[in-house]
């Protein structure tokens, strides 16, 4: 998932969580090693994110933190687990909007409920997308990327870091509200997509904050519009694209932290306060402004209504751009905004 590539910046936030906590038993908290489950496969920034977790949080508990990476089927397989764990404070999994609100919308059958299988603790970070071009496409605006779909159907493609995933599912969206027809290209990951935007393999790729600052300061690829209601303070002279006629348009992604349902109120109230005061800090506030990210620290009832929020947004999106996983054989079906597709590497 391109969105997490960048999460080792937020691990101070954990860190700061308490050395006792009581937990269901009257036992002090944590008495035995606790894990941190990442839905996603090692190697990435997830995996390193966690591992700074895990170093972190061990020095201050005086106890070993398990990083478990269980990658697959988009965050399914870790999410999964994480849901069946024990609900004892000693299972945590990093929560995101493609395994929390667009997968169950997605899948025909899923392992795990987002609302009866976890207990939220905070979210953490919200992460813009910016819709980018290739600076050979003549269009500097939402408008005018919109007029020349439509004069060219089925000639302009857009990249995403997979079938069904996070920036798949806003893109098509947007070319459904638009009436445009465009080509979706599925990769692998971030990078990829990124070198054939900025190559021109690919006409528009919408990205996340973090992924696209870098080449949009070095003038390798141009944005015309942001995908959250509001201007990014990262970009404020990028117009959003309700500013530009796409009304009402706001889709971001997130990350955050649950528990498994059940979990001791006691355990996930003293996580979140901690977590918060973390997220609030000058230092984690810098670090997060310099890598793109929006901190949010909010209450477990805020997250938790924010979740089933998004699960109906992203339902309704899902639907619209017609995207869906039929089985986990790669039966991809893509929207009637696609005139065709081209396929790059597996669906999962």
């Amino acid at each position: 998932m391109s969105t997490m590539s960048r999460l080792p910046a937020i691990a101070i936030v954990i860190a700061a969580w308490p050395l006792a906590v009581p937990a269901a038993l009257g036992q002090p908290f944590p008495s035995k090693p606790v894990r941190i489950i990442v839905p996603f496969v090692p190697g990435g920034g997830t995996d390193a994110f966690a591992r700074i977790v895990g170093t972190k949080v061990s020095a201050t508990w005086d106890q070993q933190i398990i990083v478990e990476n269980r990658g697959g089927a988009q965050g399914n397989i870790g999410t999964a687990l994480g849901a069946k764990a024990a609900p004892d404070g000693y299972t945590i999994t990093l929560a995101y909007v493609g395994t929390l609100a667009i997968n169950p919308h997605l899948y025909a059958k899923l392992a795990y409920d987002t609302l009866r299988d976890f207990a939220p603790v905070t979210q953490m970070v919200s992460i813009g997308f910016v819709l980018c071009v290739n600076p050979s496409l003549p269009v500097r605006s939402v408008p005018e990327l919109v007029k020349l779909a439509k004069e060219r159907p089925g000639e302009i493609s857009f990249g995403s870091t997979g079938n069904g995933a996070t920036n798949h599912i806003a893109q098509s969206l947007f070319a459904s509200m638009m009436g445009i027809k465009l080509i979706h290209v599925p990769y692998k990951g971030a990078v990829p997509s990124l070198t054939d935007l900025i190559g021109g393999q690919i006409s528009m790729l919408a990205e996340t904050t973090p992924l696209v600052l870098p080449h949009l300061k070095a003038g390798k690829i141009r944005a015309i519009g942001v995908f959250s209601i509001k201007r990014s303070h990262f970009l404020p002279d990028v117009p959003t694209l309700d500013e530009q006629g796409v009304k009402g348009f706001d889709m971001n992604t997130w990350t955050g932290l649950v528990a498994p349902a059940g979990t001791p109120p006691a355990i996930l109230e003293r996580m979140n306060n901690e977590a918060v005061k973390a997220l609030k800090t000058p230092e984690v506030q810098k670090r997060l402004n310099e890598l793109g990210f929006v901190g949010v620290a909010n209450s477990r009832e805020q997250f938790g209504a924010y979740i089933k929020s998004e699960l109906a947004r992203w339902a309704a999106a899902v639907k619209i751009s017609g995207a869906r996983v039929e089985s986990a054989a790669c039966a991809c079906i893509w929207g009637t905004h696609s005139s065709s597709a081209i396929r790059r590497g597996p669906c999962l």
